[in-house]
């Protein structure tokens, strides 16, 4: 089931798929995704799961207000919070992130422990810890906000296509990597550009100093082509009291696109797990 629900200034679109019984699970998608980017996780976990997948401020069908404030972890947390516990019934759940919406999953886990059942983290970070190297982030990401909205959405893609992160994509099967393209290409340059400005790594405050007060049981995932976001993920699960890590072999930043198999078999076993 697709859905769209009003709140306040936004509208928000999101899938509903799974027996209404099944122990519900969010996922949350990278920046330039949507909730499309979940597909065949979606196919394997809505066997037995209610699973949720969101189209975060600035991507996909959800449309959110002018003001950048719309578009800040705090408003998208606030986003999540309410379409699950207010609108959806979902008291606990487990939550899926990737990349962004791994930050995010990350600030709603330390925002709102009592309410997320699992953490799986894919390819994510919480934050940057050094404030000059924070702000610094903060200017790339504003110059790439005015790229995208000076050049539009199809050069803005082009150009984000070429950042080393995705250089594992090469090998890629050619339909997933059309496919990919076209989530990305069906994104709008304001969304993006808010979302740079207001939503980027170097917007979000630094969480790491939190990871040791995370009392929910986490699973991080890092593709081994990926080593900025395997020493990462290698950090944080040293400070996480409840935290295990799966590298994926032959995987890079997308690990979830580039090897469906294992990662899927990975998450839902650990969303299984008592």
């Amino acid at each position: 089931m697709i859905g769209r629900v009003a709140m306040g200034a936004a509208t928000v679109e999101f899938s509903d798929e799974g027996p209404r019984g099944g122990a519900p699970v969010v996922l949350l998608h990278g920046f330039t995704g949507s909730r499309e980017t979940w597909r065949e996780l979606r196919g394997e976990l809505s066997r037995s799961r209610r699973v949720v997948s969101i189209d975060l401020p600035g991507h996909g069908g959800t449309e959110a207000g002018a003001d950048l404030e719309s578009y800040s972890m705090r408003s998208a947390g606030a986003m999540v919070m309410t379409l699950m516990v207010d609108r959806l019934g979902a008291h606990r759940f487990g939550l899926v992130g990737y990349s962004m919406g791994g930050r995010l999953a990350l600030w709603l886990a330390l925002a709102h422990p009592s309410r997320i059942e699992k953490l799986v983290l894919e390819s994510a970070s919480a934050g940057i810890a050094d404030d000059d190297e924070r702000a610094q982030r903060r200017q790339s990401d504003e110059e790439l906000a005015a790229f995208v909205e000076s050049q539009g959405v199809a050069a803005f893609v082009e150009r984000w296509e070429r950042n080393p992160l995705f250089d594992s994509l090469a090998v890629l099967d050619p339909a997933k990597r059309a496919e990919l393209r076209r989530v990305r290409l069906r994104c709008s340059p304001e969304g993006l550009a808010r979302s740079l400005r207001a939503m980027g790594a170097g917007a979000q405050p630094w969480l790491g100093d939190r990871l040791a007060a995370l009392s929910v049981p986490t699973l991080l995932v890092a593709g081994a082509l990926d080593a900025k976001f395997c020493g990462l993920a290698r950090a944080m699960v040293c400070a996480i009291a409840r935290a295990r890590l799966e590298i994926i072999e032959g995987a890079g930043h997308l690990a979830h696109l580039e090897r469906p198999a294992a990662f899927n078999r990975i998450v839902a076993q650990f969303l299984d797990e008592p």
